[in-house]
């Protein structure tokens, strides 16, 4: 089973479930020339997708085209249902940073005949995720930044208070849907400047100052 990975343990902790949050920030929303959504559009994605730093990202044979989204992950420490807002913190475990990978031409398809696009977001390899800073590390997590670079250069970069929806808010609204549980993870919605990537790029994402991962990429 996947799991993920506390800075400072040796512990893996198994994922049940990858909630994202799609259209988080204006801006993203925008170059996807969607609607600015009045609450959290959620997705989910198997377990399977995750990937740890190092390991390829492999692009599966229906797809020709790949596209990188730099995330803030929010990993669950614990069991909650219907949590209010001002409680969101005390179910944190830590936070982290991820690429959701997004078979672009694919989930294209899908929505332009009005299907699920589950594979272009949750194929194999696509949720790569860092090691998870555990939350009392991190003073002021509204403060903190995310990276994404191909081939060394800086393709996404913010400060996560442009999100939309906060993380408390993004925990509250999933939670009154879905029970989280201990090793939970939430992407929580990526910034403008989502693009392409080609077998033999290398893709890093950062949490800046925290965490970072770096992946190659192949196709299957």
């Amino acid at each position: 089973m996947k799991t993920i990975r506390v800075r400072g343990t040796s512990e893996g902790i198994p994922v049940g479930k990858i909630l994202c949050v799609g259209r988080n920030y204006v801006e993203h929303a925008r170059e996807m020339r969607a609607d600015i959504p009045r609450q959290p559009v959620v997705f989910i994605k198997p377990s399977t997708a995750i990937l740890h730093t190092g390991e390829e990202i492999i692009i599966p044979a229906v797809s020709r085209e790949v596209h990188h989204e730099v995330e803030l992950v929010v990993a669950i420490a614990k069991t909650g249902r219907n949590i209010p807002p001002e409680n969101a913190r005390e179910f944190i475990l830590g936070y982290g940073v991820g690429l959701d990978m997004t078979l672009r031409d694919v989930q294209a398809e899908a929505k332009k005949n009005g299907l699920p696009w589950s594979m272009a977001k949750g194929f194999d390899t696509s949720a790569p995720v860092s090691e998870i800073v555990p939350a009392e590390q991190i003073e002021r997590p509204s403060g903190l930044e995310i990276r994404c670079s191909v081939n060394g250069v800086v393709k996404q970069q913010t400060c996560v208070d442009k999100m939309i929806f906060p993380v408390e808010e993004i925990l509250a609204y999933v939670s009154t849907v879905f029970t989280l549980e201990r090793g939970d993870v939430i992407f929580t919605g990526t910034p403008e400047g989502v693009g392409p990537v080609l077998p033999g790029d290398t893709i890093t994402a950062e949490l800046v100052r925290y965490e970072k991962i770096t992946h190659p990429v192949r196709s299957a």
